[in-house]
């Protein structure tokens, strides 16, 4: 314990770790976040101009309170929604038009009703500007029938697709219905791409974790030690894993608590399917969200291990570092030129696959039977990472020998 605490302490102290942590804490929290609540993403769109107004807080409270009477998805609630739209269209009423959350509940329109849309109207005017109310009716069977259209279209059949559609049996109707813009900001990017972000600040802080010592010509040193190369591997090991964990505790607080100061808790009762209406994951907002934090730092853990064994392994840290990154960032740039079932094995990888495959129907076939993908994107990446760490001791051992 005394050595990983003075491991510990070592890599915190160095100054490349704190500009990391600094710059990923911008990035995520103040940038990706609090900037994207109160400007980028939510302040109120200036007259005129293509600008938003630093105004995200009193803006997201009148989105809210616009759509707090409609309270659950109904065809008489969307029917309702889309005859305030036009008329806010009508009278010009921009601010109007602009909290009722116009985005998603227009690609819902297209999504479940396509017979509807005007093909004279693509790119000049919004569907939900010209529909008739009264013809948005069986919101539900329309939702049903989509998603079995979307898997016919995906090749998803025989027992695929009655494994998934079991699985979208078990989604709750009716909807709750409220303000949706800012879970979908919550889940489909900003707790999605973090583990994205973290990986190129964990690659730089954790590739010299074992490498380093060759480039500050401390082997000697180490090796005459009391403790051995053995306890110092675990050691480090416990302290790179550590440094992970305490990152992604610094950036998830920091995220959190931006989404509840601005957000609040409104609206963690909805359906995932409000933000995409032929997903199939049974969950509400809330477990989306808990799945997609736990998803990242569990990647997080697995891409540890994966650095370290690189670091113990390479006597440069600047390979390690570019192996590392390759890692990474090498499958997310191939991905789509990749097989699709190369694809898919490139999800496994930690940080490389995306919490926001709860939105999708992606599935793994093993030993007989489909597989949800979220299910196994979860923990095989970590079990990767876990899986690295013998090798990453017994491969410093062998070079701190030689």
């Amino acid at each position: 314990m005394e050595l990983f605490r003075l491991e510990h302490k070592k890599l915190w102290r160095k100054k490349s770790t704190r500009i990391c942590v600094m710059l990923c804490f911008l990035y995520c929290v103040v940038i990706g976040s609090f900037l994207v609540y109160q400007w980028f993403s939510f302040g109120s769109r200036k007259d005129n101009m293509g600008g938003r107004s630093f105004d995200g807080y009193e803006n997201i409270r009148n989105c809210q309170a616009y759509f707090s009477k409609y309270g659950e998805l109904t065809d008489e609630t969307l029917q309702e929604w889309v005859r305030d739209y036009q008329s806010a269209h009508e009278a010009e009423d921009e601010q109007t038009m602009e909290n009722s959350g116009w985005q998603i509940v227009n690609s819902m329109l297209k999504g479940l009703y396509p017979e509807l849309e005007e093909e004279d109207m693509l790119g000049i005017m919004l569907m939900s500007c010209y529909v008739e109310p009264d013809k948005l009716t069986e919101v539900y069977e329309r939702r049903e029938k989509a998603v079995e259209t979307f898997l016919d279209i995906s090749g998803q059949t025989g027992a695929e697709r009655e494994y998934l559609l079991q699985m979208d049996d078990k989604v709750r109707e009716p909807f709750s219905w409220k303000w949706v813009e800012g879970w979908s900001a919550v889940l489909g990017d900003q707790v999605s791409g973090l583990g994205t972000v973290m990986a190129l600040f964990l690659a730089i802080v954790l590739s010299s974790l074992f490498a380093g010592e060759w480039h500050d010509n401390t082997s000697a040193l180490i090796l005459t030690t009391k403790n051995g190369w053995r306890k110092l591997a675990l050691a480090k090991i416990l302290t790179g894993i550590s440094f992970a964990l305490e990152l992604f505790v610094l950036l998830a607080a920091g995220m959190i608590v931006s989404q509840l100061v601005f957000l609040g808790t409104e609206g963690w009762d909805m359906p995932i399917q409000t933000i995409k209406m032929i997903a199939i994951a049974p969950m509400n907002m809330l477990q989306g969200e808990i799945y997609e934090y736990a998803f990242t730092m569990l990647g997080a853990v697995g891409f540890a291990g994966v650095v370290m064994l690189l670091s113990a392994c390479c006597k440069n840290h600047v390979l390690a570092l570019l192996l590392s990154l390759a890692v990474a960032y090498g499958p997310m740039t191939v991905k789509d030129f990749a097989p699709y079932w190369l694809e898919k094995a490139f999800d496994l990888l930690p940080l490389v696959g995306s919490g926001a495959d709860i939105f999708r129907t992606n599935t793994f076939h093993l030993l007989g039977r489909y597989i949800w993908s979220p299910y196994l994107l979860i923990w095989v990446p970590v079990l990767l990472g876990v899986l690295c760490l013998p090798p990453a001791v017994r491969g410093w051992a062998r070079r701190m020998r030689g």
